[in-house]
């Protein structure tokens, strides 16, 4: 039997130099992975962070929608 092999999302880094905290990502997350941080980034917005990466089913979405290209999301092959 062939199984699919799914990604498992080792991390997801923001880059708080580009990011403008538009959160997008944070409203879009299928999975609700994002939260709002109580920190703000050098430019003074109020960042994303990661707050349940476990329960995240890297579709990606998060990358593909950031307007800043802030969001990396890597993963690796799970070997079941």
């Amino acid at each position: 039997m062939n199984k699919k092999r799914r990604a498992i999302t080792k991390e997801i880094i923001i880059d708080g130099g580009v990011c403008k905290g538009c959160h997008i990502c944070i409203d879009q997350c299928p999975e609700d992975v994002f939260e709002v941080s109580k920190t703000r980034s050098t430019k003074g917005y109020l960042m994303p962070v990661v707050s349940r990466i476990d329960d995240c089913i890297a579709c990606m979405l998060c990358e593909l929608i950031c307007p800043d290209l802030a969001i990396t999301v890597e993963t690796t092959k799970d070997e079941k």
